[in-house]
């Protein structure tokens, strides 16, 4: 099993430079910002669900609403919420089956980005929410992209960190779970298992990152942990199972993009093996003024660029959300 998730976790070749790449440690925008926040942990009864979020910053304030990815939760965004909730009203929630959100079993709730993306709208709707800058990252791209087509006139920016909605962001790394898409057999279900495993967690937050020493720990010693609970493996691969959902809708989002032309920052981990560079470029196509950022980092780019990715995306969402 070892030797398969280490085959299947690192196959895949290395991308050619991107030419439009600016060089995030060289742009002049603002500094990270030291002003105590208070960060709140609340829950919200969605469909007979408790569904966890963070929030904070002045309520009157723009919204920034942040969609984590696989294996994590909101977490992930412990770090850049004080950093933009002086002046933004910052909201995280948690997908159900990840984080502090119920994780009911798989047989009593169907598990899937649809159904995500109705409970995310359920929750901004609920806390009086009209409008929101989304930031989304993995699984958060294909909920918030679901969002955006639901209500388009609400998108006021985008930022996109290794979230896909192309074909050439789905490369080696996928092909057993595109063989687990195109049977939904019980063999290739189980032939992901080793994604849930420590040694896979622990690979998303280390590979492609030049100083690990910046690297927490308890990242993935608390998404093991969650990944670990009884039940919880099954929700994951339903959930890999409903990612075939998303791949059709790709021209669909795609043609928002086109359509719409939201303010885009894409900021994005260039080493990652689950989301390539060639997914980040791939935007440019449908949306030419995105200013972009191929960052030196991994899958979790937050973990060991905050310092580079914090002055990109207050330099961005003040210029963006200024002019609303």
């Amino acid at each position: 099993m070892r030797r398969f998730v280490l085959a299947l976790l690192l196959a895949i070749v290395s991308a050619a430079p991107i030419a439009r790449t600016a060089n995030a440690s060289a742009q002049t925008a603002p500094e990270m910002h030291a002003t105590v926040v208070t960060v709140h942990y609340r829950s919200a009864k969605i469909q007979g669900l408790n569904v966890f979020y963070r929030e904070a910053g002045p309520a009157d304030a723009p919204v920034v609403l942040l969609l984590h990815g696989f294996p994590t939760s909101s977490h992930m965004f412990r770090n850049l919420i004080p950093q933009l909730a002086d002046r933004y009203h910052v909201i995280a929630p948690d997908f159900p089956g990840f984080g502090h959100s119920d994780a009911p079993d798989h047989k009593d709730f169907k598990y899937g980005f649809g159904a995500y993306a109705d409970i995310v709208d359920e929750l901004v709707s609920g806390i009086g929410v009209q409008s929101y800058a989304m930031y989304v990252m993995d699984y958060g791209a294909p909920v918030g992209y679901r969002l955006a087509l639901k209500h388009p006139d609400r998108v006021t920016a985008l930022i996109i960190q290794n979230g896909n909605a192309y074909d050439e962001g789905l490369r080696e790394l996928w092909e057993p779970i595109k063989a687990y898409w195109a049977d939904g057999s019980s063999i290739h279900r189980d032939a992901l298992s080793g994604l849930v495993t420590l040694e896979a967690t622990k690979f998303l937050y280390t590979d492609g990152v030049s100083d690990v020493s910046r690297i927490s720990p308890d990242n993935w010693v608390q998404d093991q942990a969650l990944l670990d609970r009884p039940g919880n493996k099954d929700i994951q691969m339903d959930l890999f199972y409903d990612h075939r959902t998303n791949v059709p809708l790709y021209p669909a989002f795609q043609k928002y993009f086109r359509d719409h032309q939201p303010p885009t920052l894409i900021v994005w981990g260039k080493n990652d093996k689950v989301f390539p560079e060639e997914g980040a470029r791939a935007y440019l196509r449908d949306l030419p003024q995105a200013e972009i950022h191929l960052l030196d980092s991994g899958h979790f780019a937050l973990e060991d660029k905050l310092d580079e990715m914090v002055p990109l995306i207050r330099g961005f969402l003040d210029r963006e959300l200024a002019k609303l």
